[in-house]
């Protein structure tokens, strides 16, 4: 059994993760932290776990195995590095960190501990981006020319059940977040769009405030590659009927899936029908199990064994996810296109 703790619940998911946790046949939540003391002992004796005060005295007991972290942004260094000394595998939310700088330092500890280090992909892992992956390596779109990915809600809309709407006020803080609705939403769309199309050279982003709150709820980046292709990447707080829509273009064919109806549609110039008709692909590929299924499995592995293909992937693009979003928020800031090769790592 992998002895669990809980480290912070200041995410919107980290009752989520602590769910998966007390669901799983191999894990047991035993200890919580959080760096607001109140919440953390509420937490903890409603799971019967163990509140600790001092991050430092949770990390130094030997009986936990790992933690999920779910501390605001701006202490994923401070944190992750900490476990990561004290020799507990880490699951973490999206991003990393808020800069490449802080991403590459907390790689380094974690590979210098050998610890499993794993970050929540969600999307990553679905039966439609299994069938993206699937048709886009089989060349049936031909040279892909853009993307267009899109996620957003309204949890930034007052209502009259949530006058200020129902994410909590601390999403809205730029020094605790990082950002607003492109690193928080926009994460998603942002790690398919990278998954499909690869990195690109530059990043132009606008931001919108609609609420007028300290940070974006209404947000687009445009990815630039050398070759010509677009990548656009869209998100918001401020959009009750806006469905998840992944669309990819080639200069042979293009490939849809929205949440509005859940259908993937493809059409193209090589197909029998010569791209006639859109054909409605129903049997997609199994999904793959879920990133936090996935870290427990690495963990049951032992530290000795090599990392599998899906770690490797996903370290991978949670770092270029987070080099992405630095690029984002510095292009909004500046009103310029930003450089990937010009951040600092």
């Amino acid at each position: 059994m992998i002895k669990v703790a809980m480290l912070s619940f200041w995410h919107v998911h980290a009752r989520d993760y602590a769910r998966q946790a007390s669901e799983h046949p191999d894990t047991q939540i035993v200890a919580v932290w959080d760096e607001i003391p109140e919440r953390g002992r509420e937490e903890a004796e409603a799971r019967g776990a163990r509140f600790y005060e001092s991050l430092q005295d949770l990390l130094a007991d030997p009986e936990i195995d790992a933690v999920i972290v779910d501390t605001p942004t701006r202490l994923h260094k401070e944190v992750i590095v900490a476990a990561a000394e004290a020799g507990k595998h880490i699951f973490t939310e999206k991003v990393i960190a808020p800069s490449l700088l802080e991403a590459n330092e907390i790689l380094a500890a974690v590979r210098q501990a050998g610890v499993r280090f794993t970050i929540s992909l969600p999307r990553l892992y679905t039966d439609y981006t299994g069938a993206f992956r699937k048709i886009v390596e089989q060349g049936l779109l031909g040279q892909i020319t853009l993307i267009r990915a899109r996620l957003s809600h309204s949890g930034g809309l007052s209502t009259e059940q949530n006058p200020e709407g129902w994410l909590p006020d601390h999403f809205y803080n730029a020094e605790q977040c990082g950002g607003g609705a492109m690193i928080d939403l926009g994460c998603h769309p942002m790690y398919l769009t990278r998954l499909l199309l690869g990195m690109p050279e530059s990043v132009s982003a606008t931001y919108g405030y609609v609420t007028g709150r300290e940070v974006e709820d209404n947000a687009v980046s445009v990815l630039q590659y050398k070759n010509g292709a677009v990548g656009i990447v869209e998100a918001g707080f401020v959009n009750p009927h806006s469905p998840f829509v992944l669309e990819v273009h080639g200069t042979s064919g293009s490939l849809l899936y929205s949440e509005h109806d859940l259908k993937l549609l493809v059409r193209s110039t090589l197909q029998a029908d010569g791209g006639g008709a859109w054909e409605h692909r129903a049997n997609l590929p199994t999904a793959q199990p879920s990133a936090f299924d996935q870290w427990v499995e690495h963990i049951l592995q032992g530290a000795e064994e090599a990392q599998g293909e899906l770690e490797v992937e996903n370290v991978q693009l949670a770092m270029d996810l987070t080099r992405l979003m630095e690029a984002s928020n510095l292009s909004a800031s500046r009103r310029e296109a930003v450089r990937i090769d010009s951040l600092k790592a």
